[in-house]
């Protein structure tokens, strides 16, 4: 097994991995989200008079809608459908008065998810010097040969590596940096389970590191149940078949860049 992904095992089984985490990915729930007055006025007003076609109207306007339904992203993106299809309204609109108003507001005002917050956490992490360096922009990044971690959307870091390492794949990258003259690309991911859109994301970073001829060292920097012993498919492809790839945990990066 590569060193850094068994250094990031045994500090996710020995140490305090998820309180030292923490630092990275502060998954703090943002507040609720906020309703425009008119807009709730409106569904008020279609809600008290069984307005069926204004109240789903109204509440497709909404970030978030109260019930899940299979049929409402269909209605979301066409909303001349509506009308056209009045059991489907009416199915749906009988859930919404069995729920209440009450309910139909709490649900609509829920805080985004916590999941959905996580992509800017890494970058924020980096940004406060905890690998030792401050970000630079592509300018001065590839202007000397000093350790330096490039700053920047994924992107722009993308066609920095496009343009100077060979990268070709067409997906952003989070981290491009270059320590002791050599140069660093990869991914950050927080898998917060198994399944689902978790392994996508971890197969979208197993991809990044292996592209094919790229000038630079591959890593995919993962944190979470990836590390945790059991016969499930992410931790079981890190031990074997990709055993020889660099997987590691954030909190080990440090180390890994300055050994470099």
């Amino acid at each position: 097994m590569n060193y850094w992904t068994k250094l990031s095992i045994e500090y996710a089984n020995q140490r305090s991995y998820l309180d030292d985490l923490f630092q990275v990915y502060p998954t703090i729930p943002e507040g609720i989200r906020e309703i425009d007055e008119n807009r709730w006025a409106n569904i008020e007003q279609a809600f008290h008079q069984q307005n069926n076609d204004t109240l789903i109207k109204e509440l497709l306007k909404l970030d978030l809608f109260p019930l899940k339904d299979s049929y409402i992203a269909y209605l979301k993106q066409d909303i001349s459908s509506i009308g056209r299809n009045p059991k489907t309204i009416n199915r749906i609109c009988g859930r919404l008065y069995e729920m209440g108003l009450m309910e139909i507001y709490k649900r609509c005002s829920e805080p985004k998810e916590t999941n959905r917050q996580i992509g800017p956490m890494f970058n924020n992490w980096i940004k406060k010097k905890s690998l030792g360096i401050a970000q630079v922009n592509a300018e001065i990044f590839g202007s000397t040969s000093d350790n330096a971690i490039l700053g920047g959307s994924d992107e722009e870091k993308m066609a920095f590596a496009k343009a100077n390492l060979n990268y070709h794949r067409e997906k952003g990258l989070d981290f491009v940096a270059r320590f002791n003259g050599k140069y660093v690309i990869g991914e950050a991911k927080f898998l917060s389970s198994d399944g689902g859109s978790q392994n996508s994301d971890f197969e979208d970073a197993i991809a990044t590191l292996e592209t094919k001829n790229v000038k630079a060292i591959k890593i995919a920097i993962l944190d979470g149940v990836l590390y945790i012993p059991s016969k499930k498919k992410m931790h079981r492809f890190i031990i074997d078949p990709y055993k020889d790839y660099y997987i590691m945990s954030s909190l080990v990066l440090r180390e890994f860049l300055y050994q470099l």
